[in-house]
């Protein structure tokens, strides 16, 4: 089975946490332990999140006095790509000896008229109170807005079109290379009337990243692994309660925060919608359950896992 991951931030760093590298690396070295275990049923592909670690290098990019300018998103995107990702390969590379692991710095196209980049949704960086995110706003012209207690610092999120890099990744599973890939949803870039690259100032979402690759890559299954065992109907309500088993239609029924879990259900439905295959949200230490049907939030077109004929 082809399966690709998408590690929530907590894989690498804890909400609230301060992204020092001991942390993450120790961290990164837990979420390896529990990779390597589809790595060895399954054909696998990781990608990740960076949120946290853009945000603390533009702050100090921003506060840099030997800089003219700050370093643009884009450059910063590709840096923790590269940071991670080689976390994240020497750590698997310790749990799989023998296996081949790769980490790619990919570029994620984007049309250059989304109408993301005028309106920014997308959190990066370090949580904050109000006071002191309206501080931070004002000296270096950010906009912030709540996320959920605390504030945070957004930036426009357009919508991912392809993976730039799309057929080498393709060609390293033919070679049964594990492939970490899509940071952060991927280095954001546009192309000009002459069809050239450029990077843009951005940060795409990384689930929806992923779930656009699995279906370019013909994946089985698509996890977004995360710190919640369940999407929970009604959150924060006396009638909450977990979803097993569920349908795209179903879940699109349903009201979800914009800043969190949103984004990851709408991933889910748009693979499972176009594909017909199976995807889930769950816990990282549940990943093999929840291939076999057994942990986590669970999508398919009819909701059940594994899939029965729908025609």
């Amino acid at each position: 089975m082809r399966v690709i991951v998408a590690l929530g931030g907590n894989a690498v760093l804890e909400r609230g946490q301060r992204p020092d590298a001991d942390t993450q690396i120790a961290r990164v070295a837990l979420s390896a332990r529990a990779l390597a275990k589809l790595a060895d049923k399954h054909e696998l592909i990781i990608t990740h999140g960076n949120g946290p670690q853009v945000g603390m290098l533009a702050l100090q990019s921003a506060a840099d006095p030997g800089l003219t300018r700050p370093y643009p998103f884009d450059t910063l995107g590709a840096a923790t790509q590269g940071m991670i990702g080689y976390w994240m390969l020497q750590a698997l590379q310790n749990a799989l000896p023998g296996r081949q692991v790769m980490a790619m710095v990919t570029q994620t196209l984007v049309s250059a008229v989304d109408p993301a980049f005028e309106h920014p949704t997308k959190f990066v960086g370090h949580v904050y109170d109000q006071a002191e995110a309206e501080k931070l706003a004002r000296e270096h012209g950010w906009t912030v807005k709540p996320d959920g207690p605390y504030w945070r610092r957004v930036v426009p999120s357009p919508t991912p079109q392809r993976v730039v890099e799309t057929r080498l990744i393709r060609r390293m599973l033919r070679e049964q290379v594990v492939v970490i890939c899509a940071g952060g949803g991927g280095v954001p870039v546009i192309r000009d009337e002459h069809g050239r690259l450029s990077g843009v100032e951005a940060v795409i979402d990384k689930d929806l990243t992923a779930s656009m690759l699995a279906e370019a890559l013909d994946c089985d299954a698509f996890l977004i692994l995360t710190d919640v065992p369940r999407v929970v109907r009604g959150f924060g309500t006396p009638q909450q309660s977990e979803i097993g088993h569920t349908t795209p239609h179903e879940l699109r029924g349903l009201d979800f925060p914009a800043g969190s879990m949103g984004p990851k259900v709408e991933a889910v439905c748009r693979f499972v919608e176009t594909t017909g295959d199976m995807a889930a949200i769950g816990s990282l230490d549940d990943a093999e359950r929840i291939l076999e049907g057994t942990a986590g939030t669970i999508v398919t077109p009819n909701a059940r896992w594994p899939l029965t004929s729908t025609l």
